[in-house]
């Protein structure tokens, strides 16, 4: 009996570390889920004035809707969709009625039209406050000399544009901009990998537990 103690002990607890993680990204996953919920409830929401002194944290997706005038100066930031490749982010300077200057993510063009003539003026625009995370240890340094941005990087562009450091990321254009195809913030971006995760858990349980019981198997055929 003792050939079998040491390998019995390991395989229960082995098994039972390995469904311990299993369940705890269950949980996680029923937590990002709930999550993203609120985050699309957010997103869909009634649109709202523009706020006086929005909050990273608190006004992030915020619905905005606001009437101004959209400048003719526009940022090109990099970026690449699954219909239509690679492309630009539009990025301009809104005035709201009141006088505010901030950066409107107007959407998407083709690498084709990056020169092309846009229409600016009078605008009623809707969408989301954001305050995007786009670098991270691969993303290039921008290079605004040359109108090629890799990042929303919301000092830098605010400075260029004279604007506020405040993103409004259009979801509809009043009137519409031809050639521009709104990119509006959804949670698509968000990761959610935990039921992946709970999955490969439970199957190394699965694997724990049966090599234990093959291991125990041959023991006992050794000690026949």
């Amino acid at each position: 009996m003792r050939r079998f103690i040491g390998p019995l002990v390991i395989g229960i607890a082995g098994a039972a570390v390995l469904i311990a993680l299993g369940v705890w990204q269950v949980q996680r996953l029923a937590w990002k889920e709930a999550l993203l919920a609120d985050i699309e409830a957010r997103i869909a929401a009634e649109p709202v004035a523009l706020p006086a002194d929005p909050d990273p944290e608190a006004d992030r997706y915020l619905p905005v809707r606001a009437e101004g005038t959209i400048g003719e100066r526009e940022l090109h930031v990099l970026v690449s969709t699954k219909a239509e490749g690679a492309g630009f982010r539009i990025v301009a300077p809104f005035e709201t009625e009141a006088g505010r200057r901030v950066l409107l993510d107007r959407g998407f063009v083709p690498n084709a039209a990056k020169a092309a003539d846009r229409r600016t003026g009078a605008a009623t625009v809707t969408g989301n406050l954001h305050w995007p995370d786009d670098r991270n240890s691969s993303t290039p340094e921008n290079d605004p000399a040359d109108n090629y941005w890799y990042a929303r990087d919301l000092g830098p562009m605010a400075e260029a544009l004279g604007t506020e450091p405040l993103l409004l990321i259009v979801r509809q254009e009043n009137p519409p901009a031809p050639g521009i195809t709104p990119l509006p913030v959804d949670t698509s971006g968000i990761p959610n990998d935990h039921l992946e995760y709970a999955v490969t858990w439970f199957g190394l349980a699965v694997v724990w537990v049966a090599m234990t019981g093959y291991l125990l198997w041959r023991t006992a055929r050794r000690t026949a």
